[in-house]
């Protein structure tokens, strides 16, 4: 783990190499100008470059026929529905943006269906499991003071894990009860904490000044490093699993675990899926229609289990 202190939010770093031929270069550029995140510029170019290595033919080139062949081939080397389906999205991106330029008049993807890809269900935890996992932190201590706040965050707001270790304090406000978060595509949405975050967040502002170090200039992070900087992804992916194993939770838990329980159990309680959606940020609804599937799943297991004529 870094030993580096991090004044600004760690961001994910672009992937380049000197062998990309130049229409790939131009390509990305475009991504840059249309807004796109650096994870998703990174994937479209490195799935690129799988259909690149598939054959000698340049891709943009390709006819329909190409496209098939490579779809062939990937499924040859076992790569899974959900893999050829991305590189399919990647195809057609780089496709629209060569018509877009006039470098060619029609989308070979265009006539190609996705591959059929079953959707499984979001992992979530029991409103009991969460419960334990959010009393774990040793709250007699610094560190367990800033990380029982940042599970109570998490769970209370439904926060992405990017959104958790970048948030500064011009998101927060405390007197209002709110967090003012800028997610995807640059939206922002506000969110209710909730009294339980507030209090965690509270008690862990009275410590926080013990993770700066001395003489050094505090940074806007509000979830603090050791040394005193922004956290990364990696850092609270430890954290959670830590905890999850001092629980006693047998079940694979991730940072997403703790979003997709706030929304599953939002749902169980008679929350609407629209005000769902805003909260978690989707700009689809059909993305948070999936938790519906979970909170009816549950119904139908309490059902076969204390249902008399089940």
């Amino acid at each position: 783990m870094s030993k580096t202190r991090a004044t600004k939010p760690r961001l994910p770093s672009l992937t380049t190499t000197d062998n990309d031929p130049e229409f790939l270069t131009e390509f990305r550029i475009n991504m840059l100008a249309w807004g796109l995140a650096t994870r998703t510029r990174n994937a479209y170019i490195r799935d690129l470059r799988l259909c690149m290595a598939s054959t000698k033919k340049p891709l943009p080139t390709w006819q329909e026929s190409d496209i098939v062949a490579c779809l062939d081939y990937f499924q040859s080397q076992e790569k899974s529905p959900r893999t050829q389906a991305r590189v399919l999205a990647s195809l057609r991106q780089f496709f629209l943006w060569l018509v877009g330029e006039g470098v060619r008049e029609d989308n070979p993807c265009e006539h190609i269906k996705n591959p059929k890809i079953g959707k499984p269900l979001p992992k979530t935890l029991s409103e009991s499991d969460v419960t334990n996992l959010l009393n774990t932190p040793d709250v007699t201590t610094t560190l367990g003071m800033r990380d029982k706040a940042m599970l109570e965050v998490m769970y209370a707001c439904g926060l992405r894990v990017s959104e958790l270790v970048n948030l500064s304090f011009a998101e927060l406000n405390l007197n209002a009860g709110w967090l003012q978060i800028t997610g995807k595509g640059n939206k922002m949405r506000l969110i209710p904490l909730g009294e339980y975050a507030i209090n965690a967040i509270n008690q862990y502002l009275t410590h926080r000044h013990e993770f700066l170090p001395v003489g050094k200039v505090d940074c806007q992070a509000l979830f603090l490093t050791e040394q005193g900087g922004y956290m990364t992804r990696h850092n609270f992916w430890h954290l959670i699993k830590k905890y999850t194993k001092l629980a006693k939770i047998h079940v694979s838990v991730s940072p997403h675990t703790l979003r997709h329980a706030f929304a599953t159990h939002l749902l169980n309680h008679g929350a609407d899926l629209r005000s769902v959606q805003l909260l978690l940020g989707h700009s689809d609804l059909s993305t948070t229609q999936i938790y519906t599937h979970v909170a009816t799943a549950r119904l139908q297991s309490l059902h076969e289990e204390y249902h008399p004529r089940a």
